[in-house]
């Protein structure tokens, strides 16, 4: 039996504001809200998983680490730089705007205002 990920609730401050950021970091789609009343803003990463944003009132940050080809890391990093977000190439150095990775060749981390951590790596 294969076993694959669904979807995985992420928490933050305000959903709409969190899944906008992250889905326009990524270059990934935000898809209409989900859940009961719309309590969701869910992005989809691709064709079997979303990250289902929930807003909540104490949040503690979640680890959130992706495997990236070279042109998706890239446009990432692009996009990063465009936005003025913080990144670094250590979980607590998230500012140093290096992107050399310590398993990778390259790799970078960043935060959302709820303190979510986003790791991106590539080859």
């Amino acid at each position: 039996m294969t076993v694959t990920l669904n979807h995985t609730i992420v928490p933050a401050l305000d959903r709409r504001r969190a899944a906008d950021f992250f889905a326009g970091v990524m270059g990934l789609e935000c898809l209409p809200p989900a859940g009961a009343h719309g309590h969701f803003a869910p992005v989809r990463v691709n064709e079997s998983l979303t990250l289902d944003f929930m807003t909540v009132e104490a949040s503690e940050g979640h680890h959130l680490a992706f495997d990236v080809d070279p042109a998706t890391f890239d446009g990432i990093l692009a996009r990063l730089r465009e936005r003025e977000v913080p990144y670094g190439n250590h979980p607590a150095q998230r500012d140093n705007g290096r992107i050399d990775h310590p398993l990778r060749p390259r790799g970078l981390f960043f935060a959302d205002e709820t303190g979510n951590l986003y790791e991106v790596m590539s080859d």
